[in-house]
């Protein structure tokens, strides 16, 4: 019974560091840019994008299609990064026990 004991306090410890790490990531921003920074933009811990800025001279109507792009590989850039910090976090929370396949953070 003692061990079942330890697991709960542990499953407990778990819980407030997962909900600590949730809180930490919301108020987390991460930059992506893409273009050597002529359009970069912020994503929010939870993958909502915040800010975007553009170049002004990638606004003439010619480099359309290129501004698009653009901002697609700043978008990816962000989330790739975002995506590296979450696990870097999920990681501390846990005490670097692997969750299960397909578990991931509730976003």
């Amino acid at each position: 019974m003692k061990n079942l004991a330890g697991l709960m306090k542990q499953a407990q410890q778990m819980q407030q560091k997962m909900q600590d790490m949730q809180a930490m990531l919301e108020t987390l921003e991460i930059e992506g840019q893409s273009g050597a920074g002529l359009v970069r933009l912020t994503l929010s811990g939870k993958g909502a994008l915040k800010r975007v800025a553009i170049d002004p001279k990638l606004l003439a109507p010619e480099e359309a299609e290129t501004l698009q792009d653009l901002l697609i590989a700043a978008h990816s850039d962000a989330r790739t990064k975002l995506d590296a910090v979450s696990a870097a976090e999920m990681q501390k929370a846990t005490g670097g026990i692997s969750l299960p396949e397909g578990m991931k953070l509730p976003f």
